[in-house]
């Protein structure tokens, strides 16, 4: 069992709510299955279902490879949990836990998976597995800082982009005057960095193996009225930092859950 804060002599009660409505608005209370259907209708469900079903799926991975959470781990996390969250006395962890509609048998199960869940990721995201991964997928993790001009017609976009193929060094200018896009238009149509898999298939495809300075477009806008002309300032390799390093810890443990989701039966109602 975890323990409580210490609380002296404190007398403690519990209330256990029955968590029937979710959410109460004037006199209308939307209860769970409402709200399950809410999440579905709303197109949601599925990704909150995903990251349960992998939270799971990892706890039941680390137990049958033999992982155990000890006692005093289990009691450092807890501990870690009410320093953080300012939970001084017993009173003011067993509030919490009130507030949450958790047990203190489930506050411990919570901190127990957590735990599993640590540790699984631990031993499947080694260095080695990493390094490994970033080897063989570095191009993905590629960057380039873009700048961009949108246009409100076709005739007009071509018009501009012939005048950049003369003259590229003038795209700020030419952002300044023509760009419809506020957001960057002051800033010479600056876009600043991106990423691979955040623009349309056919812009990113062009945009990473374009040249620096090299004008490219027009591409219409999936509305079909506006136009962009896209420059590549500077391309920015892959490197193992901070921010990639955890994206691909991110990717190294998803792919180990795919491999793994054939092992377990998973039933969803």
């Amino acid at each position: 069992m975890v323990l409580p804060a210490k609380a002296g002599t404190e007398k403690l009660t519990w209330r256990q709510p029955i968590m029937l409505t979710v959410v109460k608005i004037d006199d209308e209370e939307i209860s769970a299955e409402s709200f399950v259907k809410l999440l579905k209708v709303n197109d949601k469900l599925d990704a909150l279902l995903e990251t349960v079903v992998t939270d799971k799926l990892t706890v039941h991975a680390a137990k049958r490879s033999g992982m155990t959470v000890s006692a005093e781990e289990i009691q450092a996390r807890a501990d870690d949990i009410r320093r953080i969250e300012g939970l001084h006395r017993a009173q003011d962890t067993m509030e919490y836990l009130n507030n949450l509609g958790l047990s203190i048998e489930e506050f411990e199960q919570h901190v127990v998976e957590s735990l599993y869940r640590e540790k699984m990721e631990a031993k499947v995201c080694t260095e080695e597995a990493v390094n490994e991964y970033f080897r063989l997928h570095s191009p993905s993790f590629d960057s380039v800082e873009v700048s961009h001009i949108l246009l409100d017609s076709e005739g007009k976009a071509s018009e501009v982009f012939a005048l950049l193929e003369e003259d590229p060094d003038s795209f700020a200018d030419m952002a300044m005057e023509h760009s419809l896009a506020e957001d960057t238009r002051y800033q010479g149509g600056c876009i600043g960095k991106v990423l691979r898999g955040t623009l349309s298939n056919e812009i990113e495809a062009k945009i990473f193996n374009a040249e620096e300075h090299e004008p490219l477009g027009p591409f219409r806008n999936e509305d079909g009225r506006s136009f962009e002309i896209f420059m590549v300032d500077s391309k920015i390799p892959a490197s193992l930092n901070p921010k990639t390093l955890k994206e691909v810890k991110k990717k190294v443990f998803r792919k180990w859950l795919e491999d793994r989701v054939g092992e377990f039966r998973i039933e969803v109602y």
